[in-house]
């Protein structure tokens, strides 16, 4: 079963050379490293202009790194199980990701509570507002990775685990998006460390 699933996904990829689904995916990916480049950019230099406020990360955003962290090795641990169709491991990973990724967006709402509870409101001053603008663009695109999710999960709990190239597919596409997102938040809480 795995070698004709191997062999099919390998006359895809000799045809095509990528999917059109994945090049897809990577050119959405490429214009949000540009965004989030620009926002980052646009950071350093409204910082440089003055009327800046100094102050500290919230704690919690550093307690978030390691839930998205987690919940990308457990993503990466469903994958592995679903390749070997192993139904209870990769629905049992799949739904850890799922609740790490909905305690991410919740630590950053708490996050988003514990700047305002330390001075530091929304549209208030501009360090604050880009903080609040950098990190809750990124908690957007968290929450599409959880709706992406959401459909694997009911797809997993509603069909019986066959390793087929679409469902293989799909879920590469959401593992690429989902390692994606992970890799965003640190760069985004190293830079935003960095600049304090």
């Amino acid at each position: 079963m795995e070698t004709t699933v191997n062999k099919e996904m390998e006359v895809a990829t000799r045809r095509n050379k990528i999917h059109p689904k994945k090049l897809a995916l990577w050119v959405g990916l490429v214009s949000l490293i540009m965004m989030f480049t620009a926002l980052t950019s646009a950071y350093v230099v409204r910082r440089a202009a003055g009327n800046w406020l100094e102050f500290d990360i919230p704690s919690i955003f550093y307690w978030n790194t390691l839930v998205i962290v987690v919940s990308s090795l457990t993503l990466h641990a469903a994958y592995s199980a679903f390749k070997r169709e192993a139904a209870f491991a990769y629905k049992s990973l799949l739904s850890l990701t799922f609740v790490l990724g909905i305690a991410f967006v919740i630590l950053q709402y708490l996050g988003w509570e514990q700047l305002a509870a330390e001075g530091v409101p929304l549209k208030i001053n501009p360090s604050g507002d880009f903080v609040y603008a950098i990190s809750g663009l990124h908690a957007v695109h968290v929450l599409g990775g959880i709706a992406v999710l959401t459909v694997a999960l009911v797809v997993a709990f509603v069909r019986k685990l066959k390793r087929t190239p679409a469902r293989q597919l799909r879920l590469e596409l959401t593992l690429t998006y989902w390692h994606f997102v992970d890799l965003l938040w640190i760069y985004l809480i190293v830079f935003l460390s960095l600049q304090r």
